[in-house]
């Protein structure tokens, strides 16, 4: 939407986003250190392999008391790692640790729903969510209690009706 504008877009969903910054800068003092996407890239370059399946905890809050996160959705997000390349992996924590889309998100101006989980370790939801929010004019924010960064995966259920009552929403809304 920043780049190409929203002559062709009715609605947009920000789903367990990084928006708009996760480094830590001057102008974002709230976000990760350089040494977080470092560690990520070292592992990466170290054991590909071992750095995918060591993430799927935290992406899908495996690492929780209670979780119910299946072998087999965590073997396949190794398996979705393992697919891309070792440059794709590595260049990857670049653009999603730096890229600062802050500009991006104050050009929306359609119906914008933001949805984060509150337990995501991934993306921190006070580093983007809270953030995008307030750049976004109009957006609705929907925080999901106890939700991982994989929370379309653990959670689709109620993601899907969330983005059904959206879509709903925004339609009888134009009409």
């Amino acid at each position: 939407i920043g780049r190409h504008g929203t002559s062709r877009v009715a609605k947009a969903v920000l789903i367990s986003s990084i928006p708009p910054l996760m480094l830590k800068t001057p102008a974002n003092p709230a976000g990760l250190p350089m040494e977080i996407f470092d560690g990520l890239r070292a592992n990466v370059q170290a054991d590909r392999s071992q750095f995918f399946t060591d993430l799927s905890a935290p992406f899908y809050g495996a690492n929780r008391p209670g979780n119910k996160v299946s072998d087999g959705l965590r073997h396949s997000f190794w398996l979705q790692g393992m697919l891309c390349g070792y440059p794709a992996a590595y260049y990857c924590i670049k653009a999603f640790s730096e890229s600062d889309c802050t500009e991006d998100l104050k050009k929306f101006d359609v119906p914008t729903l933001i949805l984060h989980g509150d337990d995501d370790q991934i993306v921190p939801i006070d580093d983007s969510a809270h953030l995008s929010v307030k750049l976004i004019q109009g957006a609705q924010l929907k925080v999901i209690p106890g939700a991982p960064h994989g929370m379309c995966s653990t959670r689709k259920d109620e993601i899907n009706a969330d983005l059904l009552a959206f879509f709903r929403q925004s339609a009888s809304k134009a009409a």
